[in-house]
């Protein structure tokens, strides 16, 4: 048993705090006390503390007495936590998926002799464990990771649902994509390339580019082909083209009436309540992740992982924080088991490439029903 403290209440941190507790004791920590009430409510087991991670002296001095620290924050926080982290000599694993490059803190955490695994959730996360694997089997030209959040229920007209701000998802829709075609870094447009998809159990899909390649675009570059695209309804992307190209998403500020108004700041505030997922809303999370290339006999390989995770119904856990946050805490675990001990900066595809962990993960996972079938060509 460690004792292990997670900065982040929300969905997901709640959701790693209470899998986490079976087997450690665990502080969970959060600016918000309503946040915090809500995860004690789910697990009497867990310890609250106010906690304001920006303060980082006091954050600093709170993570002191624990074994390992999880970083659940908000993407726009991520960096500077974990850099705090990493400066105090703690061991993290981190899901806040913030957009600065995780890698420019690897020589300071090898300084301070800290392991902190970075992008560990579903995707990334999931994904690049799954590359990682297959890196060390096969001379890979292909990687292709299509992914998606979505509700059960579609609903017009944008049939989607958040399980966190409108502002992150919207960031999604906005920010250039990379891919990698050719050995080149691409950029386009995000939503663009849209192409339909057939799933099993859900149907026809929606994918198109968004900026989810992160930290592989540099640690995989010998891959000649990358892409990550993200999964919708048909018809979605439409609705959010039309409101793209009119300036809803536009953070200059216009003026109604006398007053500044963002326009950004205005479409997230109409959208929160038409996006915002239910506490016991149906939802689903839908992956494939797709590997070419060949063995050692020159024999050509298609590996393909298919994973159709759902709201789970018995302990009122969305599949989001089921695929994202067991992911974490089956690599904290992992790490506390004493599977992984280098120091330094590590992206999950530097932690999937050795097999005793990428089958440790995958074997956490399904304990959880959370699945990934394979299929090998």
């Amino acid at each position: 048993m460690s004792n292990i403290i997670i900065l982040g209440a929300g969905m997901v941190g709640s959701t790693m705090a209470i899998d986490l507790s079976k087997k450690h004791d665990v502080t969970i920590t959060d600016f918000n006390e309503k946040a915090l009430e809500n995860a004690i409510k789910k697990c009497d087991k867990l310890i609250p503390e106010v906690l304001d991670v920006t303060n980082k002296l006091l954050l600093q001095e709170t993570i002191k007495p624990f074994d390992l620290v999880i970083c659940a924050v908000p993407g726009f926080l991520g960096f500077e936590t974990l850099k705090s982290i990493i400066e105090a000599e703690k061991n993290v694993i981190d899901i806040s998926f913030f957009p600065e490059n995780s890698l420019e803190l690897d020589a300071l955490a090898k300084e301070k002799n800290v392991t902190a695994i970075v992008d560990c959730g579903v995707a990334p996360g999931m994904g690049n464990i799954i590359l990682g694997y297959y890196n060390e089997k096969l001379k890979l030209t292909d990687f292709e990771c299509l992914v998606g959040g979505l509700p059960k229920i579609k609903k017009w007209p944008f049939s989607y649902k958040a399980p966190f701000s409108p502002v992150d998802v919207i960031e999604e829709y906005t920010r250039p994509a990379r891919y990698v075609e050719n050995g080149h870094i691409v950029v386009k447009e995000a939503l663009s390339d849209c192409e339909f998809v057939d799933f099993e159990n859900v149907g026809t899909l929606e994918s198109f580019n968004s900026d989810g390649l992160r930290s592989i675009i540099f640690t995989m570059p010998h891959i000649k082909n990358m892409k990550e695209k993200t999964l919708r309804y048909p018809d979605h992307i439409e609705y959010i083209k039309v409101l793209k190209a009119s300036g809803f998403f536009s953070e200059g500020k216009i003026m109604i009436n006398g007053t500044e108004v963002s326009p950004l700041d205005f479409t997230s505030k109409i959208l929160f309540n038409e996006w915002k997922l239910g506490d016991t809303e149906p939802e689903i999370t839908v992956m494939r992740i797709t590997l070419k290339g060949t063995n050692e006999k020159g024999e050509n390989k298609t590996i393909v992982y298919n994973l159709h995770d759902e709201f789970c119904p018995k302990t009122n856990t969305s599949s989001m924080a089921r695929t994202t946050g067991y992911t974490a805490t089956a690599a904290a675990n992992m790490f506390l088991d004493g599977l992984f001990k280098e120091k330094g900066v590590f992206p999950p595809e530097l932690v999937g490439k050795h097999e005793v962990c990428f089958n440790y993960i995958l074997n956490y996972l399904e304990a959880r029903n959370v699945i990934y079938t394979l299929k090998e060509s």
